[in-house]
């Protein structure tokens, strides 16, 4: 049996400790920049209308069924309608996503008004209210997503979310933060998680 030189296991053990120590720097950047990364978009819906800033948790599950919210203007009226729906596969009562819509109640015409254009598109920038998070989805699950509507702005994160089972696609649960301001989020820090 032949013995590695007396400096061999030494620069040997050099070596992997600088790796690990890369591999880690380099995780530890990934996911910060997973948590950072922020997606905007304005609504087509672009008008004077501002709103009661609040913010709030919806828990979605799969036993609540649709979570409601009425949103009221700078005024105090209720002016909007915010509905969070759970998705699966047709004729299943499984989950694997859920969309946020926000209704404008003075013009029914107008059921989501977080669409960037209301013509369907692929673009992240049109698909910020749909919560999906498989790994290709158009907008990364843990993205910080901010739509200006009319004159205010609606920013949400997914702050959790189960698979049941674990390697299944299918949710049984997911926790957004929703806020609503009249001024740009953006400049704000997002809440460590």
């Amino acid at each position: 049996m032949a013995l590695a030189p007396e400096g061999f296991n030494s620069t040997m053990k050099r070596i992997l400790l600088a790796s690990a120590l890369v591999a880690s720097a380099f995780l530890a950047q990934i996911s910060a920049q997973d948590q950072r990364e922020v997606f905007y978009a304005e609504s087509f819906r672009q008008g004077g209308t501002q709103v009661k800033e609040e913010s709030f948790e919806a828990k979605l599950d799969s036993q609540s069924g649709i979570y409601r919210e009425r949103i009221k203007d700078s005024r105090g009226n209720d002016r909007y309608a915010l509905t969070i729906i759970p998705q699966g596969p047709e004729g299943d009562d499984k989950i694997t996503s859920w969309q946020v819509k926000l209704a404008d109640l003075h013009h029914t015409i107008y059921d989501n008004v977080l669409l960037a254009s209301q013509d369907p598109s692929s673009d992240p920038k049109n698909n910020l209210w749909w919560l999906d998070p498989k790994k290709f989805s158009a907008v990364p699950i843990n993205a910080r997503r901010i739509i200006k509507v009319d004159n205010f702005y609606v920013a949400l994160q997914v702050r959790a979310y189960h698979f049941t089972p674990g390697d299944s696609p299918y949710l049984d649960s997911m926790s957004v933060e929703v806020k609503f301001s009249n001024t740009d989020p953006r400049s704000e820090r997002p809440l460590p998680r």
